[in-house]
């Protein structure tokens, strides 16, 4: 692949759908023939290192992390960090360390630029994990695809991210502090530029989470209506789909194939395969998720990837979604 997608999937609040999107994303280009990384920066539980079942040193103080190496004291080979997914997805784990990153960059600052008889002011604080990715291990010879689950505080861990990646996609939900207006998700990242002195592309913003009700239909309207970015989907609510994703350890493609369901069996929680129903809505939904990732891939990178999804369900016929035949069929007068 020529072109190499970048993207930190981002959002200032919560329950958006951040980490679930992100595993759906990097599942769906892992599908679509991209070699796939996903860093994990959000320090928090229930984050991405534990909805891909990965990443069982996380709470070891002494065990190499990802903290380490962006601030040049690793304890041990960068590519140890990497794990491989049971859906083909590499990933760099989340780590406890994460949580201390500026306390820790801090430290190493003084230390430099004392050193160095520097300004503090001159130190690159957010251009560490850029020159970890692409200078010293040239991810970019090795994928074609890295997102970014970042924390959601606008701190130096997020900045580095997107420093490092230059493209966003923002998750939004119809309620609450999700309910951001157009000007400022426009001014959100205006800052994020000015602080960061670069050009940051906002690839699109996916409505999630929608439902029937006016106040949702309205909200989606809304972002239909504006040139500014581009909404090439809204998931819909979607919350059993997306939960059941916990339960499985992977991403809806997964949950969908394998038929993942949460029940109650003899008075206890149960979770377990092959009991889900086949649902139209959890397909339309999964392909939904195909044609966000093949927009990111075709529109905003100018990536060739495979436009064809094999979804192969237990217990039943494969399904077959076709994103280039619809796109010519809506085009056929």
């Amino acid at each position: 692949m020529d072109c190499m997608i970048t993207a930190v999937v981002y959002s200032e609040s919560g329950g958006t759908f951040k980490t679930t999107m992100t595993a759906n994303l990097a599942v769906a280009l892992e599908r679509m023939g991209a070699r796939t990384l996903v860093i994990d920066l959000d320090p928090q539980e229930g984050n991405l290192t534990s909805l891909f079942d990965v990443g069982t040193s996380r709470s070891d103080p002494d065990a190499d992390n990802l903290v380490k190496h962006i601030l040049d004291m690793p304890d041990g080979e960068f590519d140890d960090l990497i794990e491989t997914t049971n859906e083909g997805v590499d990933i760099i784990p989340s780590h406890d360390m994460l949580g201390d990153f500026t306390s820790n960059l801090e430290q190493k600052i003084s230390y430099e630029t004392g050193m160095k008889n520097m300004n503090r002011d001159e130190y690159p604080r957010f251009e560490l994990l850029y020159d970890l990715l692409w200078n010293e291990h040239e991810l970019n010879q090795r994928y074609d695809a890295i997102l970014v689950d970042p924390n959601a505080r606008a701190e130096d861990l997020l900045y580095n991210a997107i420093y490092a990646l230059r493209t966003l996609i923002a998750p939004v939900k119809p309620a609450g502090k999700g309910n951001l207006s157009l000007d400022g998700l426009e001014e959100l990242v205006g800052n994020m530029e000015t602080q960061l002195d670069i050009e940051i592309g906002l690839s699109c913003v996916v409505p999630s989470g929608v439902g029937q009700t006016n106040a949702h239909q309205q909200y989606q309207q809304q972002f239909d209506d504006t040139d500014a970015f581009s909404t090439p989907v809204t998931i819909g609510n979607r919350e059993s789909l997306m939960d059941a994703m916990w339960e499985a350890r992977g991403s809806a493609f997964k949950v969908v194939e394998e038929r993942w369901k949460t029940f109650k069996r003899d008075g206890e929680m149960v979770s377990e395969p092959g009991q889900r129903r086949l649902r139209d809505r959890e397909i339309e939904t999964l392909e939904k998720l195909f044609e966000l990732a093949h927009f990111v891939a075709t529109e905003t990178f100018d990536a060739d990837v495979d436009s064809v999804l094999e979804l192969e369900v237990q217990d039943h016929d494969n399904r077959r979604i076709e994103l280039m035949d619809k796109e010519q069929t809506e085009a056929t007068p």
